[in-house]
């Protein structure tokens, strides 16, 4: 299997090359990347339980999915297709906001990405990919709020860093 590239992007968000997604990883390469937000109608958020063996930030609860836009791929049509791989489902997205972060991890590797936040509406339960996410809930976005504060380290960096500066962004009514 040839392994998926990621688009480097400068910080305007304009696109400066293709790379293996572990190499940009390995070099800290600011790349494109997004990540999706799906609410019900109770304005319940729907968190994903990333898979004990995925290559970072293993078992830690996160937003609903997240990837890299392949090249060519709009932002939105990236979320869905990732959207329906790990949680098995497809919605209509918007996209909110975008930012930039970089997280080091544990293992050498290190997020630096261009972040597009894309938010959408879906009120049934995923069929979730078992090799992509262990397991789902849904939550209020006080009650996540809360758990934050108390347990950050069960959160991923970058779903801390999209709630704490982004909550405006997320936190929308239909």
């Amino acid at each position: 299997m040839i392994e998926e590239k990621v688009i480097l992007v400068n910080e305007l968000d304009e696109q400066i090359g293709l790379m293996p997604k572990m190499e940009a990883h390995e070099k800290a390469l600011l790349h494109r990347a997004f990540s999706v937000f799906i609410f019900n109608d109770n304005n319940e958020l729907m968190l994903q339980q990333r898979a004990f063996d995925k290559y970072h930030s293993p078992g830690l609860w996160t937003n609903t999915c997240c990837s890299h836009q392949r090249d060519g791929e709009a932002n939105i049509e990236a979320g869905k297709r990732r959207l329906q791989e790990e949680m098995g489902f497809v919605t209509d997205l918007k996209e909110t906001t975008s930012f930039i972060y970089k997280a080091p991890f544990d293992n050498g590797l290190t997020e630096h990405e261009y972040d597009h936040v894309l938010v959408g509406y879906y009120n049934d339960e995923p069929k979730i990919n078992l090799e992509e996410a262990a397991d789902w809930k849904w939550m209020s976005l006080e009650e996540v709020k809360v758990d934050i504060s108390l347990h950050p380290e069960n959160y991923t960096e970058w779903f801390k860093i999209i709630f704490s500066k982004f909550y405006d962004y997320i936190n929308i009514t239909k």
